[in-house]
């Protein structure tokens, strides 16, 4: 234990070299909605429960919390993106544990911009119809919990951007390792790799133009412009959240025992290849696991200045769960995820999900 628990620490101290935020590359990067998290419950924790998340939504944060799932877990989400902008996030997916130390799951992340009307510099009215962009990406998941404190996973990401007759396509790499320690397991670590991968780069049919050429005789040559290359938002996390276990304990099976209330406080940092570092706390007051409450704050550069900063978000977030248990011994239940995160403009960012664990 002490000698993995050691691996852990140089990744995080190697990681946090490798992948210092670099704000002056803020705009080189595409392909944004990787970071754009819809799921239901995390998002409460504005994306930093690095060290603690469970189930399907580990695919979008650290994927070795995928291992919490032991049986099935069927789950999706539905977001508004900055309500009033028309903008939706739709998550959705399931996960499959098997021999009991491994997880493998299928997600899917689409945006729904709506239909834009299609214009050009000779018609800069419209009236040419319309077109609905295509943003689209699945991920292919692996956890396994390589002891009773180690857990990790990977995910493979397939990428698809399309606007009109030009397409991209590109692949990620997501990587993640917990550590749980304590004597009720109530200290978690955690720290996950995101979006390594291919750069990506536009090509389709809206990019050639036809021209005529005029000489001894008239004739049209089509011309392709060439679209530059875009590298994919790669993000380090670090996160630790502690629990605290209140009421009075319950023997649920020898030398197995259950309180009724949870305190759970978490703290993450998040470092950005091609922006602004986050970091922030959170907390998370949950009953008997049936009803669960959530509130977090994050915090980057200039985030209290509203005319210098960057972001839309103010930095706050909240949510709320009500789990209903379909069996006595709780390994069957249906959840419902409500979150909320506050902006200066639009009418915030909502997202709603379903969970059925079988």
């Amino acid at each position: 234990m002490k000698k993995s628990l050691a691996i852990f620490i140089c990744l995080i101290a190697s990681g946090t070299s490798l992948f210092a935020g670099n704000p002056d590359r803020r705009g080189e990067a595409g392909a944004y909605e990787l970071l754009m998290n819809g799921w239901g419950r995390s998002s409460g924790f504005w994306t930093m429960n690095t060290a603690n998340i469970t189930g399907l939504e580990s695919e979008r944060l650290n994927v070795a919390g995928l291992t919490s799932v032991k049986k099935t877990e069927v789950a999706a989400a539905y977001t508004l993106w900055l309500q009033g902008s028309g903008v939706g996030v739709i998550h959705a997916g399931v996960a499959q544990g098997f021999k009991e130390v491994n997880t493998v799951a299928l997600s899917i992340q689409a945006l729904n911009l709506g239909t834009i009307e299609r214009t050009t510099t000779q018609s800069p009215e419209g009236g040419l119809g319309t077109y609905r962009p295509t943003y689209l990406n699945i991920g292919v998941s692996f956890a396994r919990e390589f002891s009773n404190s180690i857990s990790g996973g990977v995910t493979v990401r397939l990428i698809n951007e399309g606007i009109g007759n030009l397409n991209a396509f590109g692949v990620a790499i997501d990587a993640g390792l917990m550590y749980v320690t304590g004597p009720k397991k109530n200290i978690h670590f955690g720290v996950s790799l995101r979006n390594v991968g291919t750069p990506m780069k536009f090509k389709g049919d809206a990019l050639a133009n036809t021209v005529q050429v005029v000489s001894s005789t008239t004739y049209q040559l089509s011309v392709e412009n060439k679209s530059n290359k875009f590298e994919l938002p790669t993000q380090l996390n670090i996160g630790i959240a502690y629990d605290i276990w209140m009421g009075k304990k319950k023997e649920v099976k020898p030398t197995v025992f259950k309180q009724d209330y949870r305190l759970t406080a978490l703290a993450n940092f998040a470092s950005n290849a091609f922006g602004n570092d986050h970091y922030g706390v959170g907390l998370e007051f949950g009953w008997r696991e049936i009803i669960m409450l959530r509130g977090a704050y994050r915090f980057e550069s200039k985030v209290f200045k509203k005319d210098e900063s960057v972001n839309i978000y103010t930095g706050l977030a909240a949510g709320i769960t009500f789990n209903a248990p379909l069996k006595k011994d709780g390994t069957t239940s249906l959840a419902i995820d409500y979150s909320f995160r506050a902006t200066r403009t639009f009418q915030g960012t909502h997202a709603i999900g379903l969970r059925f664990n079988l």
